[in-house]
């Protein structure tokens, strides 16, 4: 179980992985972007969470560099994830898509790709060069993000190198639990994004009862219960106060009663597209 920032759940191959990161989802190139990883890096944490798609690639590297450099700690000591995107699904373009994220990081290698979406047809093709670029030591580990069950079986019908990680929408509306259970079972860790459902929790009068027996915000008790459950959790945000906020989970622990309290509150809602029927 985490107990401090740095602390890591090791992947099926060994690599380790911190509990908690950095995720910049709809953060725009620019000073508030690389401002908010270089805090991030200052404040303790070292893993960073990006993707294609996202369009910051660059500034997410300039943060990092900075960030680096002003904590006074190495690359290897910094957890850095993207994702490649559906339109570069294919075995070529996908390496291809891999190159282009590293120079735009401004990186040699990555600690973790991941295929974004699982698209149809498409997706075995792509984790074949995933594992091409992991069998050639380019990448540390490699994963899928927004897989269901089926789709994850399917994958790894052909696949010779099993997912490490699947990324996962996930949050007290949405918890997936047989999801989990499967990804458990073939030893691939479970990692949440949108975590705090897009800020659509932060008023919900169960939680506030919880948050208050505490002495704790929402956010930090839907952050918690991700870490006690086993999940990797990436909360986004680009303010200082709110950085060092979400990562003050490690000196509290939930109850089984509130545990279970929180499961409760499941009702299969998602905020973000649905991995069974997205057309992008």
């Amino acid at each position: 179980m985490a107990n401090n920032l740095q602390d890591t759940t090791t992947l099926s191959n060994g690599v380790k992985m911190p509990w908690f990161g950095l995720g910049v989802f709809q953060v725009e190139e620019g000073a508030e972007l690389e401002n908010a990883v270089k805090t991030a890096i200052a404040h303790g944490y070292r893993s960073v969470d990006t993707a294609a798609i996202y369009g910051n690639e660059e500034g997410v590297g300039n943060g990092i560099r900075q960030g680096l450099e002003a904590a006074g700690i190495s690359r290897e000591d910094l957890f850095v994830t993207s994702k490649v995107w559906n339109a570069d699904l294919g075995y070529e373009s996908t390496i291809a898509a891999y190159e282009l994220s590293l120079k735009k990081l401004g990186l040699e290698y990555l600690d973790l790709y991941l295929i974004h979406w699982p698209v149809k047809g498409k997706y075995k093709e792509a984790w074949r060069a995933l594992e091409t670029l992991y069998k050639e030591g380019r990448v540390k580990a490699i994963g899928v993000s927004n897989f269901l069950e089926h789709q994850l079986k399917d994958l790894l019908e052909d696949a010779e190198i099993k997912p490490m990680v699947n990324q996962m929408e996930y949050h007290p509306r949405l918890t997936q639990k047989d999801l989990q259970a499967f990804c458990k079972a073939q030893g691939i860790q479970y990692e949440a994004w949108s975590p705090l459902m897009q800020g659509q929790l932060l008023d919900n009068p169960e939680l506030q009862e919880i948050a208050a027996k505490y002495g704790k915000s929402i956010a930090q008790i839907i952050l918690r219960w991700d870490l006690q459950n086993g999940v990797v959790t990436i909360p986004k945000s680009t303010k200082e106060h709110r950085i060092v906020e979400n990562a003050s989970v490690f000196d509290f622990e939930l109850s089984a009663e509130d545990m279970k309290r929180i499961d409760g509150l499941d009702q299969h809602l998602r905020v973000g597209p649905d991995p069974d029927n997205f057309d992008f």
